[in-house]
């Protein structure tokens, strides 16, 4: 069974690490206990809405960033291929820069 409580600490937690930042910066500028969010990394704790738009913003990461990440991880834990590619097919990028250029 996926547990999306343990995907979003998963996410957040890489997030953090991406960044370069401690758990206790992280949760001293979303003011959050530091225990809280750690429990939350770790997935033992639910998070909020409001408490993970705080960790978003003091990630300075949109959340909708955060949650898309999320919902690729669990596609995949579920055997499923996400519908939004990560890539662009190569027609496009090539249509893309020919219009650049042209400018």
């Amino acid at each position: 069974m996926v547990l999306v409580r343990q995907e979003i600490g998963d996410v957040l937690r890489d997030f953090r690490l991406q960044k370069g930042r401690t758990l206790r910066q992280v949760a001293s500028k979303a003011s959050v206990a530091l225990g809280y969010l750690s429990e939350v990394e770790r997935g033992q704790k639910e998070a909020s809405s409001e408490i993970l738009a705080s960790v978003a913003d003091a990630l300075d990461t949109p959340i909708s960033v955060i949650m898309h990440e999320v919902g690729d991880r669990i596609a995949v834990l579920e055997g499923l291929t996400p519908v939004v590619p990560d890539s662009l097919p190569d027609e496009l990028v090539a249509e893309f820069d020919a219009e650049i250029m042209v400018r």
